[in-house]
């Protein structure tokens, strides 16, 4: 008996897997939503976001919340740590920040690094929860040390600035430089910014190209400016890029902030 349990899982496995990578969503949507209903956590939760996202089916955040906390209540980790993101944000709820809270932090004792990440970010800001900057950088450790990219940059960034920790810019030129390797745009842009304080600009225009590639609209607004206003002509290039993306994925504000980003470096003298 348990050698069918076994392969009935693996051939769900595989059909799932299967219709996340097809090009019909709707096929796809289909797919998870039978196996959502049989009782598969992972379809469930699956199920969640493809209704959070609308992908293959109609957008419906309250449903997706629903088919989350099902997901949940089997013990799927990521499942959990979206019922937070869902009470965070308000998405399909009422926002919520301490029942946010304590869903990442079921997520976050089960193991799951996001839960841990998550958690980590209430704590750091006082959110839902007393505000514990000391145990917010133990939970991006820890969750940094399983792999976690965006968490290697913040504890980066605690040992930068000296937040609970001793400051050591080494330490934090390394977990920055473990969080750019791993992909998080973030880390990035802090190891481009440490690399061009340093002199090595070369290097520097690397990790900021790279952070252009899968930043996101809030991100390329925070950091064009200080590029567009850097001493180095390559560096205010790639600001000028990051107001380019901004306007593309933001609104006519953005828009008119690349239009006057581009005045502003073509009235500027460059650098020889």
């Amino acid at each position: 008996m348990a050698y069918v349990l076994k392969r009935q899982e693996v051939l769900e496995s595989q059909a799932l897997g299967q219709a996340l990578a097809s090009d019909n969503p709707r096929e796809a949507a289909r797919v998870i939503l039978t196996a959502a209903k049989a009782g598969s956590p992972d379809a469930q939760a699956m199920l969640g976001q493809i209704l959070l996202e609308g992908r293959g089916i109609a957008q419906d955040a309250r449903l997706a919340l629903t088919w989350f906390t099902i997901a949940a209540d089997q013990g799927h980790t990521m499942a959990l740590n979206m019922v937070g993101r869902c009470r965070e944000h308000g998405w399909g709820c009422e926002q919520d920040a301490h029942a946010a809270a304590e869903a990442y932090r079921q997520a976050a004792e089960q193991g799951l690094d996001w839960g841990m990440y998550n958690y980590a970010n209430l704590l750091a800001t006082g959110r839902g929860v007393t505000r514990d900057e000391y145990n917010a950088f133990l939970l991006y450790r820890r969750a940094a040390e399983l792999g976690h990219a965006k968490s290697m940059n913040l504890v980066g960034r605690f040992y930068e600035e000296g937040i609970v920790v001793t400051r050591d810019t080494l330490v934090a030129l390394d977990w920055y430089k473990r969080s750019a390797e791993a992909g998080d745009f973030r880390g990035q842009y802090s190891y481009a910014a440490v690399l061009a304080t340093g002199g090595r600009l070369e290097e520097a225009q690397h990790w900021l190209k790279e952070a252009l590639k899968t930043g996101n609209l809030n991100f390329f607004r925070a950091s064009r400016q200080g590029l567009l206003e850097s001493e180095h002509e390559t560096l205010r290039m790639i600001g000028l890029a990051y107001f380019e993306r901004a306007a593309e994925m933001g609104d006519e504000i953005d828009h008119k902030a690349y239009i006057s980003a581009q005045r502003t470096l073509n009235h500027q003298p460059l650098l020889a």
